[in-house]
């Protein structure tokens, strides 16, 4: 695709946690997440009028996730075991 750069990783999370360390990281990641959705909705709302769908929808699919993810936990815990985590980011550089 013309104007863009070479994509570039970066490791987020990498490690071995028992269930309530990979709750605490993964949920305040979600939270992380959904506050900064709601920040932007509402700013765009305030300066332009948008609805700010696409940020709603986002929220939700987060929040959907966050469920996902509590029951995942759960489960963990419940069964004495421990979670191995990877998180990497792809940033990938475009022109204007």
């Amino acid at each position: 695709m013309a104007g863009e750069t070479e994509a570039r990783n970066f490791c987020l999370i990498s490690g071995v946690f028992n269930p309530d360390e990979a709750n605490e990281i993964l949920m305040t990641l979600i939270d992380d997440k959904i506050s900064f959705h709601r920040r932007n909705n509402w700013s765009r709302n305030e300066r332009f009028g948008e609805s700010g769908a696409a940020g709603a929808r986002r929220i939700s699919e987060l929040r959907d996730t966050k469920t996902e993810l509590a029951t995942l936990m759960q489960e963990a815990g419940s069964a004495g075991q421990r979670l191995a985590i990877s998180c990497t980011i792809e940033i990938t550089l475009l022109e204007g």
